[in-house]
């Protein structure tokens, strides 16, 4: 029943239809692509420079087990009723102003990493030229080339994928038989590290910082999902390939050439192969960002000014800015400002999921306008009590030392936010009463 979509805007303000769903497979290589990247790499190097491999290995799952609960349930209700994740959060707790601020930090943060993934992308095009294309051209090309490619939706953003993931795995699998052949696993599996020791609550923190947005973002894609079952393959599949496969391999790369600078050493080894890792894990990852940087600029213009966007045009404009940055260089000193980022974002999930599966504030609407294939007609603002649990858990990330920030931040947010609505609410049923 849902409107007729103009090319590119790929239902950024309405529901996605059954007829607009995608196959398990379309959702999941999607996943993957978002989770086996270069990015994802590097993290796994660094543990196995300061851990064994197995305290890397329970790093990796103490890290991402949680975010990934947290992401199948944020995909489960984006699944459900077909909405992106700040689309989805005017009914789970944000309101219209607070959804519109929180697609401004996940538009700013993935605007801001795909200007920093493209110059990665120029640089591996400028080495695979030789140096013979500038690096200001190369950007510009990768940059609206990318650009283009998301201008036409998640299908595109699919068939890319399903290019673009088997060739970073190929080219990953030639690095690691080239470093690791002259090794015996069994040595390297017992191996000590070669670095300084990494404690465990600082690893699992770098796994879980390096995932955060992802997990906020499941919905983005999820909402093409056919069935919540679809949602489930998708995580599980996705963290075992993706997360933990990309992991351990650069972990056990790191414990032979003892160095954490594995990368490096794969792309020397690999010649092209190399460059080929660099240019589809930077694709791949890029079209997921400004795909939902899209999403979430849509929303704040639906939100605060009432004006429907087009995706596609939407895309167009903050590719060029993004690609400009990263031609201009600038996007290396935002690098510290998209971290900070990072904290402000896990306390959403935390206040989302408790609204959505506990408190159900807004089940009854969803549930009736989901029949008719529309959005809720009512929105209320955002309540002061998000406001609080959203400051504390961004304080509690912040402050605390002990545990790992996103974590934390996830979880004092969801029971500041629980406990604040139950007392609102108790409070109302009490003066109902006394009326």
């Amino acid at each position: 029943m849902g409107e007729k979509q103009n090319i590119g805007d790929d239902y950024s303000l309405t529901r996605v239809p059954k007829s607009g769903r995608q196959s398990l497979w379309s959702i999941t290589i999607v996943r993957i692509g978002a989770l086996a990247t270069i990015s994802q790499f590097i993290i796994g190097a660094s543990l196995g420079y300061g851990m064994t491999f197995w305290q890397a290995f329970w790093a990796t799952m103490l890290g991402s087990i949680i975010l990934q609960v947290i992401s199948f349930l944020l995909g489960y209700a984006g699944a459900r009723e077909g909405l992106s994740t700040s689309l989805l959060s005017r009914w789970t707790g944000f309101g219209r102003y607070g959804s519109s601020v929180i697609g401004a930090i996940i538009a700013i943060s993935c605007i801001g990493w795909f200007g920093v993934q493209n110059s990665v992308f120029a640089e591996g095009i400028v080495q695979a030229t030789g140096g013979k294309l500038p690096l200001s051209v190369a950007a510009m090309i990768t940059g609206l080339g990318v650009t283009v490619l998301v201008i036409f939706g998640f299908k595109l953003l699919s068939i890319t994928a399903t290019i673009a993931v088997p060739a970073f795995l190929l080219a990953v699998g030639y690095g690691t038989y080239q470093i690791l052949s002259e090794h015996s696993i069994t040595d390297l599996i017992a191996s000590t590290p070669a670095g300084e020791p990494l404690s465990m609550g600082v690893a699992a923190t770098m796994v879980a910082g390096g995932f955060i947005i992802g997990a906020i973002i499941t919905p983005d894609f999820s909402r093409f999902a056919k069935s919540g079952k679809d949602v489930l393959w998708m995580t599980v599949i996705g963290t075992f390939v993706g997360e933990l496969g990309i992991n351990m391999i650069a972990v056990l790369m790191a414990l032979a050439a003892r160095t954490n600078d594995v990368v490096s050493i794969m792309m020397q080894t690999s010649g092209w192969l190399g460059a080929l890792v660099v240019v589809s894990s930077t694709i791949k990852i890029n079209n997921l960002n400004l795909y939902s940087s899209s999403l979430g600029f849509t929303n704040i213009f639906d939100s605060i000014f009432k004006i429907k966007l087009n995706r596609g045009m939407v895309t167009l404009i903050i590719g060029i800015i993004g690609t400009v940055l990263s031609v201009l260089g600038i996007l290396d000193r935002f690098v510290d400002f998209l971290v900070l980022l990072g904290v402000l974002i896990p306390p959403v999930a935390g206040i989302m999921v408790v609204d959505y599966f506990v408190l159900k504030t807004h089940r009854k609407v969803l549930d009736t306008s989901r029949l008719d294939g529309v959005l809720p007609s009512n929105t209320e603002k955002m309540s002061p009590v998000t406001l609080i649990a959203w400051g504390a858990g961004f304080a509690g990330g912040y402050l605390l030392t002990i545990g790992i920030p996103s974590i934390n931040s996830l979880l004092i947010s969801a029971i500041i936010y629980f406990v604040g609505i139950k007392t609102i609410n108790s409070r109302k049923r009490i003066k109902e009463k006394a009326a």
